[in-house]
């Protein structure tokens, strides 16, 4: 039956970039949200890094909240993004996982955890509600050789993903990248490890699933 299916390679793919994602909200948008203190945002798109700690001319880290208070949407973000990060690391065996994860951010997307990531737990969401599924379509679609090559290959890209999302996250704030001063180029640099690590994401899902189809093969 198609429900005795649990693809672990899969659930830790999601697991790690679940985790990632929450740590971004508390990191780049709770935490500085905070520091702004209890003023008003003044509408519902704000720059969570206010000017007295801005590292850099774009570093402000826009985001939108339905909460019009920059303490109360902080501490908010932080209980989201903590939440996020227990439900990755903790609950990826439970069949409903996707499900709650999808709530969850879009709730801190809605609460003032950022914009930008909706490109990243879009595809996160969609593809990790394979983990109990079966993959017999993959199976069926990926030649055996790239099948072996993709399963080889699934630990590197899923630590390409995570390495490219931590630089995006530092990028975010501190916008420190080597060789390199100029804001605007800086910013570019931003929306390249941005894209890149949507793509290295849905590229380690695949990873994953090829990883989980020879485990089962193997396994008999």
């Amino acid at each position: 039956m198609e429900n005795s299916y649990f693809n672990r390679k899969t659930r830790i793919t999601a697991s790690v970039i679940g985790t990632l994602l929450g740590l971004a909200g508390i990191v780049n948008h709770g935490i500085f949200e905070i520091l702004q203190g209890n003023t008003p945002t003044n509408g519902f798109y704000i720059e969570a890094i206010g000017d007295a700690h801005r590292f850099w001319l774009h570093g402000t880290e826009g985001a939108f909240t339905i909460i019009h208070n920059f303490l109360i949407t902080g501490i908010c973000v932080i209980l989201a993004g903590i939440g996020i990060i227990i439900w990755s690391l903790g609950f990826t065996h439970v069949k409903r996982w996707a499900t709650v994860f999808i709530f969850l951010m879009i709730l801190l997307t809605l609460i003032g955890g950022g914009i930008g990531h909706i490109l990243l737990y879009l595809p996160t969401w969609a593809l990790a509600t394979r983990i109990h599924k079966s993959l017999d379509w993959w199976e069926r679609n990926m030649p055996a050789r790239l099948r072996k090559l993709c399963s080889a290959l699934w630990k590197y890209s899923l630590g390409a993903t995570t390495i490219s999302w931590l630089i995006l996250m530092e990028l975010g704030i501190f916008g420190y990248f080597p060789g390199q001063t100029d804001p605007d180029t800086i910013l570019n640099i931003v929306y390249v490890f941005l894209f890149s690590s949507a793509i290295l994401a849905c590229i380690t899902f695949i990873c994953a699933f090829a990883r989980d189809i020879e485990d089962r093969t193997q396994n008999g």
